[in-house]
């Protein structure tokens, strides 16, 4: 496979924007799910046809497919540790405000 027309380029990558942007991630996160240095449109271009390259838009799916799983698997891992961590609850501010009071005494 040669490379991604301009238009084909255009097209994913306006696809792929509004997907991050509806995940709630960045350019970033792709860029280190993509093992690239850069987040720069021009890297993550390179990149992408690197995928096609290799086996058509069919990879690049692939590819990105794998990435999303990856992004929100972990995200969900932190929502789960987020959620386990017990919010504090009046009576332990209440027994905390005595120890202060104790030991300022």
């Amino acid at each position: 496979m040669s490379k991604l027309s301009q238009k084909e380029e255009k097209e994913l990558l306006a696809f792929i924007k509004d997907w991050l942007k509806s995940n709630g991630l960045s350019q970033k996160d792709l860029a280190c799910e993509l093992n690239i240095k850069s987040s720069r449109t021009s890297e993550i271009t390179l990149k992408l046809n690197e995928f096609y390259k290799k086996g058509g838009i069919f990879n690049v799916a692939k590819n990105l497919i794998k990435i999303e799983q990856n992004l929100l698997n972990k995200i969900k891992i932190d929502y789960e540790i987020e959620s386990k961590i017990p919010p504090y609850s009046q009576l332990n501010i209440d027994s905390l405000v005595n120890q202060i009071e104790k030991d300022t005494a």
